[in-house]
């Protein structure tokens, strides 16, 4: 894999080799390797819902204009306007901050549902059995992503990475870590 130059200028990618980067659960002298998030493409919806509900306020002045006063109006697009920066901005948030971290010591799921609430689950990789990749559909070959299932050893929690770009190099780069943690 190729180190990245400037990670800071790639902090909205979403397969990033060797960022210089730290995360909550980070251990003294651990490497991360690779961070992953959903492929910028798998976004599109919320971008699509909110152009159409910026497109439906802008078509409901026509309608509301007899009904209401300008001050009325303004409001009302005023509300919806908020209502649609803050769909977007949540949106974005749960895009950016739902990554997967492969290090040389573990991987790392971080799921972020809102602002108050994030699971993270984390495997080492001497208790890594399985790592699988799901990937099906039109897009999902077209563009390159897939969803990456890894396999834990017992009752520990299985770790997912959804709809993540290049998913067999990501599991090649797994695969080579698990290895040489079980010596192979």
């Amino acid at each position: 894999m190729e180190n990245n130059n400037n990670p800071s200028a790639k902090a909205l990618f979403s397969y990033l080799t060797y960022p210089d980067i730290k995360f909550e659960t980070y251990e003294p002298g651990e490497k991360v390797i690779l961070l992953v998030r959903a492929h910028p493409f798998t976004q599109i919806y919320w971008i699509i819902y909110a152009l159409f509900f910026a497109f439906i306020i802008y078509v409901s002045n026509f309608f509301i204009a007899d009904f209401f006063r300008g001050s009325q109006i303004f409001m009302i697009n005023l509300f919806g306007i908020i209502f649609i920066a803050s769909y977007v901005w949540l949106s974005f948030l749960n895009w950016y901050f739902n990554v997967g971290i492969v290090t040389n010591r573990r991987v790392v799921d971080v799921d972020f549902y809102n602002l108050l609430y994030k699971e993270v689950t984390e495997a080492r990789m001497d208790r890594i059995e399985d790592v699988t990749i799901k990937s099906g559909g039109y897009f999902e070959s077209l563009l390159n992503f897939g969803t990456i299932f890894i396999q834990t050893a017992g009752t520990e929690t299985n770790v997912e990475f959804k709809e993540v770009p290049c998913p067999s190099e990501a599991v090649t780069t797994i695969n080579q870590l698990v290895g040489r943690k079980h010596g192979f």
